[in-house]
């Protein structure tokens, strides 16, 4: 395992004390579970990008035209929204 001083306003030194004592872990393990959630998070938005990216939208387009017009099932129906006078 790796140390790192990190320094932090003291604002969110204060929340991060309060949210440790709530949640009856240390500060430690609380801030290294934000970080771990949060780089997470970045790289499945990376992921995401690179996929919109290589997206062929005319071929999903031509896929979605296919799909026969019916009626929805019971249940499936998109609601109808009520519009403002």
């Amino acid at each position: 395992m790796t140390s790192f001083a990190l320094r932090l306003p003291e604002h969110v030194m204060e929340q991060a004390k309060a949210a440790s004592e709530e949640d009856s872990v240390s500060i430690n393990q609380l801030l290294v579970s934000f970080i771990a959630e949060g780089l997470g998070h970045r790289r499945g938005l990376k992921i995401m990008k690179e996929r919109a990216a290589r997206a062929d939208t005319e071929a999903a387009l031509a896929i979605l035209d296919k799909i026969p017009d019916v009626r929805a099932e019971v249940g499936d129906e998109v609601p109808v929204r009520k519009t403002s006078k």
